[in-house]
């Protein structure tokens, strides 16, 4: 397939020590040698997650090929074959030659010359109609040796879903760069979320956050009198209750009684086979959080705000009209990681001994449906305070818990192909996917080559318009995932995000001088 119009995509030229081979039953047990696949990972055929790791170096083949083989490919997962024959499909380990893993295409020079990141962004898009070889591990390293507008190179990764959710694996791409200037450093992460709740996770899986699920309250101690044993009652009851109409709804969209309206957005039949474009922009974690500061609430109800804009703008310039009562609402599924996901330390750890290590790790999720308001509003700020609203409501509710329970239910009565058919209908009666990803926030290096963004997405899934959302020390990416044909002015949409945050943040920012000249 062409990586820029008519420009063919040539196999790839040899690269440097061709002849080494990577064991990756080094350090395995017997036991480890054969796992069984999860519910999640069987129902997952043709679901990938493709990350694009900007570099501000040209690429040394040599420092990538020597760190993979002492990384990535010492993962229990990344040398495995799924094999799906047999009673029970499983996990069994295998030996890596990375000759089979690393790809350089060879791209036409005069495409380059004239538009660099049209070819970066042609040659990805080409990767989500590429089957993937299934008799070896599921997941491909691409690299580009050519200067775009924001870095020197790229890395392009393409991983089976099935090889774990979308946290867990940009996790692990993390657990395998340093700190930028220490090579033996991993790189500083934010605070992680309080552990008592399981984080809610977008189309690939990636941790959201603001969206742990809270339950209900400890109960207070009899000494605390009426009030607060009445408070703590009527919030059992609210979550049951919001835990009932959500997962009604679970399974309405799944059983195909319920189902987005058709819009601009929404996905032709077969749209999980058709090729995919992703377009991506860096923008101001400075914005979002002065945002944040200034309502009161969390940065992803920021970016979902900012989301709903961005698809009002769109929306309404393409209906014609702009008459605010002809909104809508739409819905996404978000993907739960119910696992808690192991820090990089010891993701770097599993990778260097080449075992588990008591770590739990693969496709563990449960679902929750996100409403999404499509509508005009005179103030901006309404998009995030309505987004407040809707997480806050979710948060009060153990929806992804009994998804999660019912999918492995009805895995186990009627099998995966009647659950994988259910999956199907669920996502494909939703309209968009989305998901929040927080990154390092110091500077940080991949094999040597130091980091100038990450951009992972999902191709795979029914949906045309998938969105996630990637900060990096100071800033944050939105990245876009569309059906190529559908969307030809997918760029005018990456547009309405950085539009839409701009009305934010300006809103938040004369709603405070007002305040101080009040």
């Amino acid at each position: 397939m062409g990586a820029h119009g008519a420009s063919p995509v040539a196999p790839p030229p040899p690269l440097p020590q061709l002849s080494i081979d990577t064991q990756c039953r080094v350090g395995a047990s017997s036991e480890e040698e054969d796992e069984p696949l999860s519910p999640t990972a069987r129902m997952f055929h043709d679901f990938y997650i493709v990350a694009i790791v900007g570099l501000g170096t040209a690429i040394d083949f040599d420092a990538a090929r020597a760190g993979l083989e002492v990384t990535l490919v010492r993962h229990p997962r990344f040398c495995s074959v799924r094999v799906m024959d047999g009673p029970e499909p499983r996990w069994i380990r295998t030996t890596v030659n990375l000759d089979d893993h690393i790809i350089v295409p060879d791209l036409d020079p005069a495409a380059i010359s004239a538009d660099p990141d049209r070819v970066l962004e042609d040659y990805v898009a080409s990767l989500s109609t590429l089957p993937m070889d299934q008799s070896r591990p599921l997941w491909e390293l691409h690299l580009l040796d050519f200067r775009t507008s924001e870095a020197a190179s790229a890395a392009v990764f393409r991983i089976h879903h099935a090889l774990g959710d979308g946290t867990s694996l940009v996790s692990l791409l993390l657990a395998c760069t340093r700190r930028a200037g220490d090579p033996k450093a991993l790189p500083t992460m934010p605070p992680a979320a309080p552990a008592a709740a399981p984080a809610a996770t977008g189309a690939g899986g990636a941790k959201r956050k603001g969206f742990p699920v809270h339950g209900v309250a400890p109960r207070p101690a009899w000494s605390a009198g009426a009030a607060a044993l009445a408070a703590w009652a009527v919030s059992c009851a609210l979550l049951a209750w919001h835990t009932v109409v959500d997962v009604a709804r679970f399974v309405a969209m799944a059983l195909g009684l319920v189902r987005d309206p058709r819009t601009v957005f929404t996905g032709v039949k077969g749209v999980e086979f058709r090729r995919k474009r992703f377009v991506m922009r860096t923008l101001s974690l400075a914005d979002v959080k002065l945002v944040k500061h200034a309502l009161g609430c969390t940065v992803n109800d920021v970016l979902v705000g900012v989301t709903t804009a961005a698809l009002s703008r769109y929306y309404f310039r393409k209906l014609g009209d702009h008459d605010a009562n002809k909104g809508t609402c739409l819905r996404s599924v978000l993907f739960v990681n119910l696992r808690p996901t192991p820090g990089i330390q010891k993701l770097a750890n599993m990778m260097e001994s080449g075992k588990h290590n008591d770590l739990k790790w693969g496709n563990r999720l449960g679902y929750i449906m996100l409403p999404f308001e499509i509508a005009m509003h005179d103030d901006p700020l309404d998009y995030v305070r309505n987004a407040k609203k809707t997480i806050d409501r979710k948060k009060h509710s153990l929806e992804a818990i009994i998804t999660h329970a019912i999918t492995v239910t009805i895995t186990k009565l009627f099998g995966i192909e009647v659950s994988g058919r259910l999956f199907h209908r669920m996502v494909s009666s939703t309209t968009v996917q989305f998901s929040n990803m927080i990154g390092p926030t110091e500077p940080i290096e991949f094999y040597g080559h130091p980091v100038a963004y990450i951009a992972p997405s999902v191709f795979g899934h029914p949906s045309a318009l998938t969105i996630h959302w990637q900060s990096y020390t100071d800033t944050i990416r939105t990245i876009l995932a569309v059906d190529d044909a559908q969307f030809p002015d997918s760029h005018q949409l990456l547009n309405d995000f950085a539009e839409a945050l701009e009305l934010i943040r300006d809103a938040t920012s004369a709603a405070f001088r007002s305040g101080i000249k009040g």
